[in-house]
């Protein structure tokens, strides 16, 4: 039986409306894949004796991809000793300043504990975790002090052994605990005046040897040398 003519064009029209499949190409597939891959972890841009240091923390939230913190020890316990760095002497207005270096601990602040002598320990004001620089001031020309940095969170403080610590001098190596010795050198004007008192004591002394020795001679004389004797006359 023929078809009808416009059963025909019906059918026609029907798949002409059936939207064709497009192949797949191996690129597209590639690209999918990759745009699924997560990009790798890098360590965040922490520093642990970076002054002002913004903690690790705030640095994963507020990066464009998550970063890697280095460990840090259970919140429960005091944390790790600091490491004492830097120590820059100031002479003439008889301060120094003092760098340190985070431990790898959850640290609330920081705080300086200073020793002259043997005596009991001035401790300095406190500085939050980001602090890893802070200035001592008063110190005496001349005087040797043993300075400790001490971490803080809500378990404890860190430990700081003070003058009986180990190594306070450098003589092993370099200093890796918490503590170090500072001596203040004799201000540049102190030593000037000194310099002047003694070659003014040594100007002092010479001109009274000069004295002493013209009063001796005016007073005793001196030896006359005798005359020597011409032949022949």
């Amino acid at each position: 039986m023929p078809r009808s003519p416009c059963l025909l064009w019906l059918l026609a029209v029907t798949f002409s409306l059936v939207p064709r499949t497009q192949p797949l190409v191996a690129g597209d597939l590639e690209g999918d894949e990759q745009d699924e891959t997560p990009l790798p972890a890098v360590p965040c841009d922490y520093d642990h004796c970076r002054h002002l240091q913004v903690p690790c923390q705030e640095l994963q939230r507020a990066g464009p991809a998550a970063c890697l913190c280095p460990s840090l020890s259970s919140a429960l316990q005091p944390p790790h000793p600091p490491r004492l760095g830097e120590v820059r002497v100031e002479a003439e207005t008889g301060r120094a300043e003092v760098h340190w270096c985070a431990p790898s601990s959850p640290v609330h602040q920081y705080w300086l504990l200073l020793w002259e002598g043997s005596g009991a320990p001035q401790r300095g004001p406190s500085f939050n975790s980001t602090v890893r620089r802070a200035e001592l001031k008063g110190l005496k020309p001349g005087v040797a002090y043993v300075v400790c940095v001490v971490a803080a969170n809500d378990a404890g403080e860190s430990r700081a052994p003070g003058p009986g610590a180990e190594g306070l001098d450098g003589a092993e190596g370099p200093n890796l605990g918490p503590c170090g010795r500072l001596t203040v050198p004799p201000r540049p004007l102190t030593l000037l005046h000194a310099a002047v008192g003694v070659g003014s004591a040594l100007a002092l002394l010479s001109c009274s040897a000069l004295v002493w020795h013209f009063c001796l001679r005016q007073r005793w004389g001196c030896p006359r040398r005798g005359r020597p004797s011409h032949a022949g006359l």
